[in-house]
């Protein structure tokens, strides 16, 4: 739906908004709220966080704020490097962009991007959110990876396609009121070129051609005649 670079960077920062902040909520609260509430015999989990100075991040408690925007630099800079434009074309290669419709299309480009992108962050999160009191271990990281992997996938795939998605391009459409879709898309039904009846086909030809005609016949007779007696 964007055309240019300036939507483009548009678009990818109001959904990397969203998403950050839906995640930050999903890993505190569903993933790890009860845990959190355990550790620090809190009633919830934003008084959980608050005892414990802050969420744990690279080795050191931050505040939630400080984690949303670590977040939000390092997902907009993935998403404008390397999801959007590898995403565009892996939905390219299964569908053509100028015969396929633009709900099918953008649905492509919304799980190819979940399927670049969760993995991506994945890590970087293992990584942010890696235990280095207990010291480093590769394999750890790697496991620890995985298992945010199968934590965040099916979270990432229904909440881009059915809510964070289509709440982005009504935004966008709102803003960009004049922004149309791609002229070389050509998904619509070829049109049915309609055929007049054979009665007024004939009523349109002039009486002059059709004398015409009946004379070139007489003419092509009588040279056959002609030629073969």
């Amino acid at each position: 739906m964007p055309q240019n670079q300036v939507q483009r960077a548009f678009f990818a920062f109001i959904t990397v908004l969203v998403t950050v902040h839906a995640y930050v909520f999903y890993s505190l609260y569903v993933v790890n709220g009860s845990t959190l509430m355990e550790v620090n015999h809190a009633s919830s989990v934003i008084k959980a966080i608050n005892q414990q100075g802050g969420v744990y991040m690279f080795g050191k408690f931050m505040p939630i704020w400080a984690v949303i925007i670590i977040e939000f630099v390092l997902a907009y800079s993935l998403e404008m490097l390397v999801g959007s434009p590898c995403s565009f074309k892996l939905a390219s290669k299964c569908f053509d962009p100028r015969n396929t419709h633009p709900v099918l299309f953008e649905t492509a480009i919304i799980c190819a991007t979940v399927g670049i992108m969760c993995p991506a962050m994945s890590f970087v999160a293992a990584w942010l959110y890696y235990p280095y009191y207990a010291g480093f271990n590769f394999l750890t990281l790697l496991a620890n990876w995985l298992k945010l992997v199968c934590f965040n996938f099916p979270f990432a795939f229904f909440s881009q396609l059915f809510f964070i998605q289509p709440f982005v391009r009504t935004v966008f459409k709102t803003v960009y009121k004049n922004v149309i879709e791609r002229p070389d898309r050509n998904f619509s039904k070829p049109a049915v070129q309609e055929v007049m009846p054979m009665e007024s086909q004939r009523a349109e030809i002039s009486p002059d051609v059709i004398v015409d005609v009946m004379q070139l016949v007489d003419q092509i007779k009588e040279k056959l005649e002609t030629q073969y007696k």
